[in-house]
């Protein structure tokens, strides 16, 4: 019996590192971040785009957006669209006096921004045509954008890129220690994710706003993408269809972040239940897409997205948790004794220590080299931010274990950081 149990250990040890295999090449992502990233030629045309907010009574922030877009230093046509969703505030009321097109939507049945963002296009598409504008912009209605953010999307656009991410910073860095995990863990993926696979023109993926895509990537009817988590679903649909989404570093916008825990485990946890269904949504999809011929750079942004989407957190829990159940089985097996006790402890003990080192240690490599985005910092306060980093990080894996067993509903949160892009200036 004991040893069918340690040959099953074993066994799940080869699984974990074949799996850890996998992700081989999100190293090279990283080693090509750190040196450099994909940097594109001005423009040699002004593409006709369209903004896309979605936004729920959001009257204390939606004006310095609007603000924001109205000093864009972009000589080409870009006409705003505001969809006030279910408002019950004067949201609409603010983006019709700021100048932008507002679209008023009432159904409280279906509330993900999603729901919003396809009750958006169909208005766009009923009034102003299928082919009206060359490509779409969402951003969220806390976001602030820098003076020349369409200008350098545009680079990118004009470049043959057919959708693009962007440099997400935080306006409320400081707030507390969740703001500035939720800063930290956006320029993370930057450094770890985007600024590689934008130099190796391969795939990264869109995180909610921020972006931007041409308009022949949508399905012909129109948006569909309505689940808890749009932005994981259209990244893996895009990347099904033969479509790469690129990194552009030097378009920066900002947004603002929650500061209290009751938020941060609700939003993580709608997001981690998104990360699911998208896995079941496209998984398979993608699966097909690494053998479908003929074989390309393509083949394999299928394989990465895969990764991406893929609960590997949910994978490890599972593993560590039947492991740990053995192993005490093999205790009991052998009679008690504190010896495979305090080794089992002591395991978990060392484990805990090198996830709060590794993850201490990327959060000072995320701040010192992305200095030029982060306000300037007490010493202290600093260090605060990477000392409780490792909890914002385990927050994910937490969350994607209580959202594999509980019914998600999605519920706006509020923002109330009053500040215009010009208090932002002296930032970088």
């Amino acid at each position: 019996m004991t040893d069918t149990i340690n040959i099953i250990i074993k066994v799940f040890s080869v699984i974990a590192t074949v799996v850890s295999a996998l992700y081989l090449p999100k190293t090279l992502y990283i080693i090509v971040g750190f040196f450099t990233t994909r940097k594109f030629r001005p423009a040699g045309r002004y593409h006709k785009y369209a903004i896309l907010i979605a936004a729920r009574n959001e009257s204390a922030v939606i004006a310095n957006l609007l603000d924001s877009i109205k000093k864009q230093d972009y000589p080409g046509s870009v006409t705003t669209f505001v969809v006030a969703d279910n408002c019950t505030d004067n949201t609409a009321e603010i983006v019709r006096n700021c100048g932008a097109v507002c679209y008023e939507r009432f159904d409280s049945a279906h509330r993900t921004k999603g729901f919003a963002l396809q009750f958006l296009f169909d208005s766009i598409w009923r009034d102003y045509g299928r082919d009206a504008f060359e490509g779409y912009f969402v951003f969220d209605a806390d976001n602030l954008l820098k003076s020349d953010y369409i200008t350098r999307m545009n680079e990118a656009f004009d470049a043959g890129e057919k959708i693009v991410t962007s440099y997400r910073n935080t306006k409320n860095f400081d707030d507390n220690w969740i703001s500035a995990s939720y800063a930290l863990h956006w320029m993370r993926t930057i450094r770890t994710t985007n600024r590689g696979t934008s130099w190796l023109h391969l795939t990264t993926r869109l995180q909610g706003t921020g972006m931007l895509f041409a308009s022949e990537t949508l399905p012909d009817e129109g948006w569909t993408y309505t689940s808890l988590t749009e932005d994981r679903a259209f990244s893996a649909d895009a990347v099904v269809k033969g479509y790469r989404i690129s990194y552009q570093n030097t378009a920066e916008f900002y947004d603002e972040q929650p500061v209290q825990f009751r938020q941060v485990m609700r939003q993580r946890i709608r997001w981690a239940k998104g990360h699911i269904q998208a896995f079941f949504e496209s998984g398979g999809k993608l699966f097909v897409n690494i053998f479908k011929p003929p074989y390309s750079l393509q083949n394999f942004c299928s394989y990465d997205m895969l990764l991406t989407i893929f609960p590997r957190s949910l994978f490890s829990f599972f593993r560590k948790l039947l492991v740990f159940i053995l192993r005490i089985l093999l205790i009991v097996l052998a009679g008690f004794a504190w010896g495979p006790v305090w080794g089992i402890l002591g395991g978990i003990g060392l484990n805990l220590l090198s996830y709060w080192a590794g993850a201490m240690f990327t959060a000072l490599y995320v701040m010192i080299f992305e200095h030029r985005h982060v306000p300037k910092l007490k010493w202290y306060r600093a260090l605060w931010h990477i000392l409780m980093f490792p909890i914002f990080d385990k927050i994910g894996s937490v969350s994607m274990i209580i959202a594999l067993f509980m019914k998600v509903e999605w519920k706006p949160i509020y923002h109330k950081k009053d500040v215009n892009i010009d208090e932002l200036g002296g930032r970088t």
